[in-house]
């Protein structure tokens, strides 16, 4: 089981990595994954380049934008194959260059190693440049980026067609592995990118663009071993759509969880050190009270305070 986490995990790691850019980088929820997933990689920049001129130079929101792309690219796919299903098994592909003695697991992750590797090293790269650093200053602050000579407008597309071609390169290695392509595999794909971004960051994070990105690796493989465990829990292949859309909930939540008992186990701590009773604060008829309580006693020590200094 885990075995087969890791292997499907690296194939999908493009995936997740595009959905990182747009969504963590630039700070935009591209919806244009779905319809961009079957396409391959060449195309699949193409159909990002689309989205970024549309939200752009249309100056379209980026919802919209992605929104049209998806729905237009499902027409393009189904003339690009053809056919809705397409079977690939007497088609050569990247696990045909391996031994036919290796099972295909061990395939899987040798492929998926590779071009994750690749991957990897290319955005390091890139995200050391002057071009990779432009990128990431536009999503953090695209004004200030414009004020400073960077053009948003340009990184922004760039960024798109970056992220919807590691995306359709995923696509590819999907179907690839799976011995088919279908006109429906993209569908729900988002909703798989972004909980294995959240995932990915919830077991490594950090600064550095490095320690980012193999968070997304990570995440991708946890991902994909949390299906394959409920699968192997008895839920049916048709269940996996609804089993993500859950683990993305689970993922969103927990850090708010989190951050909600840090700030209550932080205000306990505080009204103990000031003296306050503790269980005054669960009564809400009783917290203007505390508020006025907090606020003289607050009052009395700027009083203490002025009227030492009165004395000096």
């Amino acid at each position: 089981m885990l075995i087969t986490s890791i292997g499907q995990g690296l194939l999908w790691a493009p995936l997740v990595i595009g959905v990182f850019l747009t969504f963590r980088i630039l700070n935009i929820p591209d919806l244009t994954t779905e319809g961009s997933f079957p396409l391959g990689f060449v195309a699949g920049c193409l159909a990002g380049w689309v989205t970024g001129v549309l939200d752009t130079k249309l100056k379209m929101p980026s919802l919209l934008a992605g929104i049209l792309t998806m729905t237009g690219l499902y027409s393009i796919n189904m003339h690009i194959m053809g056919k809705a299903n397409i079977p690939l098994l007497d088609q050569k592909t990247l696990m045909g260059w391996l031994p036919a003695s290796w099972s295909l697991n061990l395939q899987t992750i040798v492929i998926g190693s590779v071009v994750t590797l690749v991957v990897l090293a290319g955005l390091i790269w890139l995200f050391q440049t002057r071009l990779g650093l432009s990128l990431m200053a536009t999503g953090n602050n695209p004004a200030m980026s414009a004020a400073n000579g960077i053009y948003t407008d340009r990184m922004v597309i760039i960024g798109y067609m970056l992220s919807n071609g590691l995306i359709a390169l995923s696509g590819g290695l999907i179907a690839q592995s799976n011995g088919y392509a279908d006109i429906g595999m993209g569908i729900g794909t988002i909703v798989i990118g972004l909980a294995s971004v959240l995932v990915g960051e919830i077991f490594l994070h950090g600064r550095q663009i490095w320690v980012r990105l193999t968070g997304m690796v990570v995440g991708a493989i946890i991902y994909r071993y949390l299906l394959t465990l409920a699968m192997g829990l008895g839920f049916p292949v048709n269940d996996l759509k609804i089993l993500s859309a859950a683990i993305l909930v689970i993922v969103i939540c927990l850090p708010l969880l989190q951050n909600k008992y840090r700030t209550k186990r932080q205000l306990r701590r505080y009204l103990k050190e000031i003296g306050v009773d503790q269980h005054a604060t669960t009564n809400y008829s009783e917290r203007p009270t505390l508020a006025k309580s907090l606020l003289s006693r607050n009052q009395q020590r700027a009083a203490r305070l002025k009227g030492r200094e009165s004395n000096d």
